[in-house]
């Protein structure tokens, strides 16, 4: 510091007050801000509060030498701000724009006590070595006030403009071209085998309204609009299926509808809760593991994204959830969810109970740093004639309704990993396993299993962009006593579905992805030929 700075520092209190009091809240942000302030240099990231007396900062002793400057400060003017673990931490280092900071907000102090009527609480010395300090840091002292200038500018054009005080918009669009090349799977005339898919390209359009009250909640409420195709008709099996495509039996292609309404809100510390109405899905309170192959970024193919027997329960969820996290190391998740075309109706066999519904529990562990391992059951019911798939629109004809339309219980148990095995890569994946039972028609049994491992990639070639691997088994029926028209609902052969992507991000808004997955013995019929399925995907998010 400058010669006449470090004269006023030994002679003045209230100069050794401003120095070791740094800046006050108004403008933290703007030094902070500032390119020749390092983040080392700027003041930790605690909020700070006002001082009635020295005696509340416990890191201050009276035998301190700057004991009574501090006092000064504090007793008559009102401008030392503590720190919320009762420090004042004066031992830290000082930059000029800092001082320049605390001497701003000093003048700010003693103006007011001037204009206030208290200006015999300001001394003549004290106002001299104010004034020397002004000049010698009139340089700093303007450039601050020009940032906070600007910074009120910002503040009321964003307030002026903003969409909502409490609700925050994002949204997301997805455009996708696809195609698929192979003969149709089974279920068709010997003749009428032949590919008849035709290149298309469709979208899915999100904006979602994230709503808090408290800061810490979050109600969820989404529009979509959606005209992807389901591949199920075109290919003969629903193994081809993206995980984009379009409820069209719901929403006609394009309209726009309410797509989720979910409320979560802490409980407690380490408790919280979700209420839904729409679109409660499992994936949001009981955590996938495997997010850098599912998402918006990661694979396209609907089987790909997550355990299709635990985190596609068939049907729109409506319901309540509570996640309670023990430690970094264990945390539980509960879940309930109903039909949400059922839920709201008060019919025999419908309503919140007696419809179509899931029952969720999943345990997530970390025993080691870096390795993830999820446990979750899942108890299903399907009434009958609803329409349902146990392994919600994945899998075999088979393995989506193995009774038929006769209504069914099933027991669904997975276990899923994740293991970072470097920054660089990431290795993830899940085996289901359900037992389902008949409860019309019939008293009988079916076993059904689905499984996959990846590999990710993350930063591959370049920040931010991911490629992946999926090598895994959609949903097979191995056994099963129901039979009809005498054929046993049963899959003889096995499918299997090899997965390839790499998504690259154009910038923090636009990602571009290429995806490629083929499906042997679709149908697990070995009499099927393989089918391929190449996808284009760009991603806008905002």
């Amino acid at each position: 510091m400058d010669s006449i700075f470090s004269n006023l520092v030994l002679t003045s209190p209230i100069v050794m007050g401003i120095v070791l009091s740094g800046f006050c809240p108004k403008v933290a942000a703007q030094v902070v801000s500032d390119p020749l302030v390092t983040r080392e240099e700027s003041l930790p990231p605690d909020s700070i509060s006002q001082v009635t007396s020295v005696s509340q900062l416990s890191d201050v002793q009276p035998t301190d030498w700057v004991f009574q400057a501090l006092q000064s400060l504090v007793e008559r003017y009102g401008a030392i701000a503590g720190y919320p673990d009762s420090t004042f931490r004066g031992n830290r280092a000082l930059t000029r724009y800092e001082f320049a900071a605390g001497l701003n907000a000093a003048l700010d102090r003693v103006n007011e006590l001037i204009s206030s009527g208290s200006a015999d609480l300001v001394n003549k010395e004290d106002l001299a070595t104010l004034q020397r300090l002004q000049s010698e840091f009139a340089t700093e002292l303007t450039t601050l006030r020009g940032r906070i200038d600007n910074l009120e500018a910002t503040t009321a054009q964003l307030e002026a403009n903003q969409f909502s005080t409490t609700t925050r918009l994002q949204g997301e669009a997805i455009f996708l071209a696809a195609d698929t090349f192979g003969d149709r799977a089974n279920n068709t005339r010997a003749d009428d085998t032949n590919d008849d898919t035709q290149t298309f390209f469709g979208y899915r359009a999100r904006l979602s309204l994230q709503t808090s009250f408290t800061g810490k909640d979050q109600l969820t409420t989404r529009l979509a609009a959606n005209n992807l195709p389901n591949l199920t008709a075109s290919t003969g099996t629903a193994m081809t299926r993206n995980t984009f495509d379009a409820d069209l039996n719901r929403f006609a292609g394009g309209d726009l509808f309410l797509d989720q309404l979910i409320y979560r809100f802490p409980v407690s510390e380490k408790l919280t809760a979700w209420v839904g109405l729409r679109q409660l899905q499992p994936v949001a309170f009981a955590p996938n593991l495997s997010t850098l192959i599912g998402g918006a970024n990661g694979a396209t193919s609907r089987f790909s994204t997550h355990n299709p027997t635990i985190f596609r329960p068939g049907f729109d969820g409506a319901g309540a959830a509570l996640a309670y996290k023990f430690s970094k190391q264990f945390s539980l998740s509960l879940g309930y969810i109903a039909s949400d075309e059922q839920a709201n109706l008060p019919d025999s066999g419908r309503g919140l109970f007696n419809g179509n519904n899931l029952a969720l529990a999943q345990i997530i562990v970390t025993p080691i740093p870096n390795l993830d391992l999820g446990f979750t059951y899942g108890r299903k019911y399907f009434g009958s004639d609803t329409g349902f798939n146990l392994t919600g629109g994945t899998g075999s004809a088979f393995a989506r309704n193995p009774f038929g339309q006769n209504s069914t219980t099933s027991d669904n148990f997975g276990v899923q990993f994740n293991w970072k095995l470097s920054q660089k890569l990431n290795l993830s994946g899940w085996f289901g396993y359900t037992r389902a039972h008949q409860l019309r028609g019939g008293d009988e049994d079916a076993t059904i299993i689905n499984g996959a491992i990846a590999v990710a990639f993350p930063d591959l070639f370049k920040q931010g962009n991911v490629g992946g691997l999926i090598l895994g088994v959609p949903p097979k029926v191995t056994s099963n006593d129901f039979q009809a028209a005498g054929t046993q609902r049963e899959d003889r052969d096995t499918s299997v579905h090899l997965e390839a992507f790499y998504t690259f991000k154009l910038n923090d808004n636009v990602s571009f992805t290429p995806n490629l997955y083929v499906i042997t013995n679709p149908e697990h019929n070995a009499r099927n030929e393989a089918i391929w399925v190449g996808a284009v995907r760009t991603t806008f998010a905002f």
